[in-house]
């Protein structure tokens, strides 16, 4: 599968700057296909988690009033140069994917 998620992570001193990109469609449920006339089905991201060797750092609950592809960055401390940093997601469908990266 391909990842649908990038993540950078530049770490000063103990704190960690954080961005991410979700390729997601971001279906609100509510739109309608132009070619068929069908609404498209809601699809979307509803929790992105990030964990810090193993420890939640982040949670962010979204709805359907997120854009595609959502872009998403923070800040947290505590972190060191070594560290694991994990992003995933579950969306309103049950699929999931999830990331690491390593703090330099």
């Amino acid at each position: 599968m391909t990842p649908t998620i990038k993540l950078s992570a530049k770490l000063d001193g103990n704190v960690a700057d954080i961005k991410s990109l979700m390729f997601h469609p971001m279906e609100t449920g509510s739109r309608i296909d132009p070619d068929t006339g069908n609404t498209i089905p809601a699809h979307h991201i509803t929790q992105l988690i990030f964990t810090n060797n193993g420890k939640t750092v982040m949670v962010a609950n979204f709805s359907t009033a997120v854009s595609k592809n959502p872009f998403f960055g923070f800040s947290f401390e505590g972190a060191s140069a070594g560290d694991i940093l994990k992003a995933s997601w579950v969306d309103n469908l049950g699929e999931t994917d999830e990331i690491e990266t390593r703090l330099a």
